[in-house]
């Protein structure tokens, strides 16, 4: 075994243990005041500002299990209004957010109120159609977003917008803080790998909230054959791109605490790999491994839960790294997307024609990034090359900020 080898063998299984991991990378922990809802107020709260454009009109809500005003569904606060709420269309994972990812959302019935349920996620059916729409005026738009290009409500949010513009209906959108808000960073997405992962050119991290990313989408004509929504936006109260914001409510099954929500950025890439993200695990998106990484120090099985029932390896023993007090402490202030474990479980992995699949150069946006890693760029490389897109992203992006940039 070569020298280089020997040594990322020895970073990869050294100086990931958490404390001397982060003293090895120069990290330092920061004290800083993070929100929670009780502290910013939503959209959806702000009732007094978007009852009077849905009294007396159809209305047709897209939301989840995310949809919250405090401990009220804002489904059952506009019923409880008495606002003639005719259906609800769901993103990924359904309406309660238990499906898998990736996994088809049939049409239901909810049963608490008894209104049909139209799934936003399909082969057949990520954009509502014109007979969806016919018995409804406005639209309202409440999930609530982790700031991440390929987390898939992004896309919803954009055929949902394309809809409404076509079949000349309102739409609204309930903001909501973006809890990795406080940065931009990575790859901006090229046309040619443009799918339901990312549609726009835009970095991985955009630093934007849902309601500033519906502007955008607008205003930069985005929409098939340009088309514009009539856009409203419920603005947020007490918020800013450098506040930190801590989730009440899961935003999909597998990110579970604001440790997967803040290594999300990083290790959604490796969704584009033979390494598992610990999906069917406790702690999805907080540990990394393949059966592959025997020298690794963490050991991990994934079985079947909730949200992911048929997860990559599962029942297979998988060795890899424990990220998680790495995501919880650490992550939110590095404030860049963190390349160092997607290196290193490469250079480790023992067949490395088969460690990137065709899903990776989706979620990266180019190909760039993977043929980088494969030549062994250095990562403080890598980053520079996404300055020059990140950089012209910036001016595109601060044209549609409703809050104060950091």
């Amino acid at each position: 075994m070569s020298f280089r080898a020997c040594r990322e063998i020895f970073k990869i299984v050294i100086l990931l243990l958490f404390a001397g991991f982060a003293n090895a990378q120069g990290i330092t922990k920061i004290e800083t005041a993070v929100k929670t809802i009780n502290d910013i107020k939503v959209g959806a709260d702000k009732t007094t500002e978007y009852l009077p454009l849905l009294k007396g009109k159809s209305v047709a809500v897209v939301a989840n299990q995310s949809s919250m005003i405090k401990n009220t569904h804002l489904v059952d606060s506009l019923i409880s209004l008495k606002i003639s709420v005719k259906k609800v269309f769901c993103p990924e994972h359904g309406f309660r957010g238990l499906v898998d990812a990736g996994e088809k959302v049939d049409t239901e019935k909810d049963k608490k109120t008894g209104l049909n349920i139209i799934s936003l996620y399909g082969k057949n059916n990520k954009k509502p159609k014109p007979e969806d729409l016919k018995d409804v005026d406005v639209v309202i738009f409440d999930i609530q977003d982790v700031g991440v290009r390929f987390y898939t409500y992004l896309s919803t949010l954009h055929y949902v917008m394309e809809a409404c513009a076509e079949n000349k209906k309102q739409l609204i959108v309930m903001d909501r803080p973006n809890p990795n808000g406080h940065y931009i960073d990575g790859p901006v997405l090229e046309d040619a790998y443009k799918s339901f992962l990312g549609l726009h050119p835009v970095p991985i991290v955009y630093g934007m909230t849902i309601g500033e990313y519906a502007q955008m989408i607008n205003g930069e004509g985005w929409l098939k054959e340009g088309v514009k929504c009539d856009l409203k936006v419920i603005t947020l109260n007490n918020y800013t791109h450098t506040d930190m914001f801590e989730l009440a409510v899961r935003p999909s099954p597998n990110l579970p605490n604001m440790s997967s929500v803040y290594l999300y950025p990083s290790l959604g890439l490796f969704e584009g790999t033979v390494i598992s993200v610990g999906r069917g695990t406790d702690l999805p998106f907080q540990v990394i491994g393949s059966p592959d990484l025997t020298k690794a120090n963490y050991t991990f099985t994934p079985q079947p839960k909730p949200g992911a029932m048929e997860p990559k390896y599962k029942g297979v023993l998988c060795h890899g790294h424990n990220l998680s007090e790495f995501g919880k402490e650490y992550m939110k202030d590095i404030k860049r997307i963190y390349l160092f474990w997607l290196m290193g479980t490469y250079a480790n992995t023992t067949d490395k024609t088969k460690f990137f699949d065709e899903n990776f150069n989706f979620h990266a946006g180019n190909a760039t990034l993977q043929q980088q890693i494969k030549d062994g760029v250095k990562e403080d490389v890598i980053q520079k090359s996404w300055e020059p897109g990140i950089t012209k992203f910036k001016v595109v992006r601060k044209k549609y900020l409703l809050y104060k940039d950091f």
